[in-house]
């Protein structure tokens, strides 16, 4: 078997609109190509011994032991690739169960499609399940040895890339509410929300937590000289920074016992609490001024307790959890080594802060604590006693947190709340030593023996004892208060042709508003006025950066066929799609083979609409409006025609549609008609003569005003909206070079050269055609070109792409030039590969009257070309011979209460 290619999937896709971590792996099966399964001999057998837990996959006999029973009846090898890498996954402690397999139109080549957790986890997951299935074909087995590095390595992937505990606990209650979330680039740092509603969080600290807030808690001996004047209780202590300063601090804080601890550490690094003589102190000493990065050391009063972890969120306690120190209990049989080993056994405790509580280490505090007891590690311990392991109760050096927020203290309740003020943080986590926390710290002996900026959420979360405490909920609360938005508007279009346009003159429409748009399109990602990033941006990762952008208020998101196959969608949903239509264009590229296919690509845009928004089809073309039967928002049509059936019945249940009738661009709601424009009052229109441009405004009129957008915004937009350079580069920019027209269009399959010729079809002059199209498309549909060609153009000049896209040199204009001679043997026409001489040549060659019109590969170069001839800055330079477009008769009865 051979892997040819392995993709990612990130969101709504092709396969999936709910399931969007998908990998998608073309699988050649080569010689396996014909054998199913139950031919192949003892792979049944050897599959079953490497992984017995597949018993637990239903597959589609839906019940216990049926994908095994598909692989002893006998089932495609890609099939038992699919559900073995599902499997890997889950014995790593990854849960995925979701998978597709279908061969494609190559005999023998499989997409082989199943869900993952972490990306790099499921990329290796693909592999190592070829891998796995080729050993059981040829050896009858797969090497435990192997099988166990595998589920080892997916594990490492896994741990790598988890969030962190506190982290994972925002996001999750950030997806409970419907707030999307993102990881950024730096830092670490999460994204909630889109645009100018996101907030960014790095563990704990969010972009509401203040600078100062910060400083002061990392400063310890300047928190506690801010609380000691505020008269919050405080251990007595003072800083140091050499060792022969060490006995006048003990003198200072009053003797022993004291603690020694780095001025700016954490997790409990270099603190050595209950200590009761000079050697100690001195060691103690070392340990702390290594672990603090200025070396300097804290010398205060030791106070015994309990210590507690106290959680303010916004000014309020949230939960409180005591820390107990790592320890073993004594059973009167096994030494302390052993106790330790046993209590790691948990599943529960793991390296790092991925898990709910952290391995026991033994270190040179755990073996100072044992030697001042007089144990060693092979010491057994008599059954019942406690024997501790760290001097300070951190869960990450192996500690337990039991909830205790039921328990505190109203005093200590506002004592910490005041704290958290005092201090200035969002997020803040006190220490506090008592003895009972349910009785007020000034009656106990109490202190606050730190406060933290970023506070760890594990304890809370997962107590080892007591109620789980949902602290992200307050998090959450206030970063998006109750009626606070996280979404932008997100209005998304597809298609096979139009979609630039289209966007551009939807994200036009919005900026009427007043509103920041960001867009993107096949020449560039922009916001506002400004672009952004120049070049073919219409996948998801240009949607990316515009729903990642904190100015960014209403986001317009081209998005074409491919970002949806390689990668799906860029956000989990959407206020509108918008689908233009669907042709024979990029077919057998990325195992789209049929019309058919395509159209399933492009309907996963109004799938993932959200219920509340809107999927704008288009009811002129049938495969578009089937898409109705799979959207779960609402629908609204646009047409061309106004008797268009599907239409009329939508409108007369109340449906919103937009349509041109009565040479009017209108928006139809149920019986009533609001006129926005007469077509020949909008510039793209090129006087109502363009019907696809025409198609392409109704669309975007129609998502702009199901969002709330005002009629007299959409016809400012329209009125000021030109089919030129500076708006729609490449989409039907007319040039008058004086004694004849030049028209430049982006046209590149069939639907596009037949839109652009519904126009040319008019002109009253010869009409010149410099064609081509990109090199990978089929053979047919270079024919299919030539043919529409020649029904166009009087003169043709063929051309070639200067990226031939793997087809030999001269291939694909050969297939155009049959085309042309199929439809037109008398036509005349020429063959110039090179576009720029092909371009000149059309140029040079025009009769007074002509129009030239270019269809080039780069619409950047072929621009400069004819701005080198210096075009009359013309608005109106259509000549007035040129008819424009039929207009209905009469208004259908269903929209007859015009307004």
């Amino acid at each position: 078997m051979k892997i040819l290619k392995i993709q990612t999937l990130r969101g709504p896709n092709y396969w999936s609109i709910r399931r969007h971590k998908l990998i998608v792996m073309r699988l050649d099966l080569e010689n396996l190509a014909d054998k199913p399964t139950n031919q192949i001999p003892g792979f049944y057998q050897g599959l079953v011994e490497t992984l017995p837990s597949l018993v637990e996959h239903h597959c589609s006999p839906g019940c216990r032991g049926g994908f095994l029973s598909r692989v002893q009846t006998g089932t495609m090898m890609g099939h038992a690739i699919e559900h073995v890498a599902l499997e890997l996954q889950q014995l790593a402690g990854m849960r995925a169960d979701f998978g597709r397999t279908r061969e494609t139109s190559t005999p023998g080549v499989y997409q082989v499609v199943f869900e993952y957790l972490e990306e790099q986890a499921g990329r290796y997951a693909a592999r190592a399940a070829v891998r796995l299935c080729q050993s059981i074909v040829d050896t009858g087995r797969y090497p435990q040895s192997e099988l166990e590095q595998d589920i080892k390595d997916l594990k490492d992937l896994w741990a790598e890339a988890a969030l962190g505990p506190s982290t994972e606990t925002i996001v999750k209650e950030a997806e409970a509410r419907g707030i999307p979330w993102l990881q950024l680039p730096a830092r670490a740092m999460i994204q909630l929300g889109y645009g100018i509603y996101s907030k960014r969080v790095q563990a704990t600290l969010t972009d509401c937590t203040g600078i100062l807030g910060v400083e002061l808690a990392c400063d310890k001996e300047g928190t506690k000289t801010m609380l000691r004047t505020a008269g919050v209780p405080v251990p007595r202590g003072t800083v140091i920074r050499y060792l022969d300063e060490l006995d006048e601090a003990i003198e200072e804080v009053g003797g022993f016992p004291i603690v020694i601890k780095p001025l700016d550490g954490n997790h409990g690094r270099g603190i050595t609490i209950s200590i009761t003589s000079k050697e100690q102190a001195e060691e103690a000493y070392d340990a702390a001024s290594a672990a603090s990065k200025t070396h300097s050391v804290i010398v205060e009063r030791y106070y015994t307790g309990r210590d507690h972890r106290v959680l303010v969120v916004n000014g309020k306690l949230v939960a409180v959890a005591e820390r107990v120190p790592a320890h073993v209990v004594g059973n009167g049989v096994s030494t302390i080594e052993e106790l330790i080993a046993e209590t790691n056994r948990d599943p529960n405790r793991g390296v790092g802060h991925a898990n709910i509580l952290t391995r026991i280490e033994v270190d040179r505090t755990s073996l100072q604590l044992l030697e001042n007891k007089g144990y060693t590690l092979k010491t057994v311990l008599p059954k019942g006693e406690v024997c501790y392991l760290r001097a300070t109760a951190n869960l990450s050096t192996g500690g337990i947190a039991i909830d205790r927020t039921d328990e505190i203290h109203p005093e200590n309740i506002w004592l910490a709340q005041r704290v958290a003020k005092i201090i200035g943080l969002d997020i803040c986590g006190m220490d506090v030593v008592t003895p009972d926390i349910s009785r007020p710290l000034r009656e106990v002996g109490g202190v606050i023996v730190e406060v933290n900026a970023a506070p760890g959420f594990r304890m809370h979360v997962c107590p080892s004892q007591g109620l789980p405490r949902n602290v992200a909920a307050p998090v959450i609360d206030m970063l998006f208060p109750p009626g606070t938005p996280s979404r932008v508007p997100i209005l998304a279009v597809t298609g096979t042709n139009g979609k630039t346009t289209t966007t551009r003159l939807l994200a036009h429409i919005y900026k009427q508003t007043g509103r920041t748009v960001g867009y993107t399109t096949t020449d560039g990602i922009y916001i506002g006025d400004y672009l952004v990033e120049k070049g073919d941006n219409t996948g998801p990762q240009s949607a990316g950066l515009i729903l990642r952008d904190p100015t960014v208020e209403v986001a317009v998101l081209e998005t074409a066929r491919g970002g949806i196959l390689r990668s799906g969608l860029a956000f989990d949903t959407c206020n509108v799609g918008v689908v233009l239509n669907v042709s024979a264009d990029h077919l057998g590229i990325g195992d789209i083979d049929t019309i058919e296919q395509m159209a399933a690509v492009k309907s996963v845009l109004a799938e993932a609409v959200m219920p509340t928004g809107y999927a704008v089809l288009n009811a002129d073309d049938p495969l578009v409006a089937a898409m109705a039967k799979k959207v779960k928002a609402l629908v609204a049509y646009f047409s061309m025609n106004p008797d268009n059936p599907l239409l009329r019945e939508h409108t007369r249940k109340g449906g919103l549609a937009a349509v041109y009738e009565n040479g009017y661009l209108s928006i139809l709601k149920g019986d009533w008609t609001l006129r926005i424009e007469q077509a020949v009052n909008v510039p793209l229109t090129l006087e109502g003569r363009a019907p696809f441009q025409i198609a392409n405004a109704l669309a975007a009129c129609l998502a702009a005003y199901s969002q709330g957008v005002s009629i007299d915004d959409i016809r400012a937009a329209l009125d000021s909206f030109t089919a030129s350079v500076s708006q729609t580069p490449g989409r039907m920019n007319l040039f008058n070079l004086g004694t004849f027209h030049v028209l430049l269009d982006y046209a590149h399959n069939a639907a596009s050269y037949e839109a652009v010729g519904s126009f040319v079809r008019n002109w009253p002059g010869e009409r010149i055609g410099v064609v081509g199209g990109p090199g990978d498309r089929r053979d047919e549909d270079f024919v299919a070109l030539g043919k529409l060609s020649a029904e166009i153009f009087d003169r043709i000049i063929v051309k070639e792409d200067y990226d031939n896209r793997g087809r030999a040199r001269g291939d694909a204009a050969k297939f155009i030039c049959e085309g042309i001679a199929l439809a037109k043997p008398e036509s005349r026409y020429e063959v110039i590969l090179d576009e720029t001489l092909a371009i000149n040549t059309a140029l040079d060659g025009s009769a007074p009257g002509s129009l030239v019109v270019i269809l080039p590969e780069t619409v950047s170069g072929a621009l400069r070309l004819i701005e080198a001839r210096n075009p009359i800055p013309d608005k109106n330079s259509l000549p007035s011979v040129a008819p424009a477009l039929p207009v209905p008769d009469s208004v259908p009865s269903s929209v007859s209460n015009a307004v």
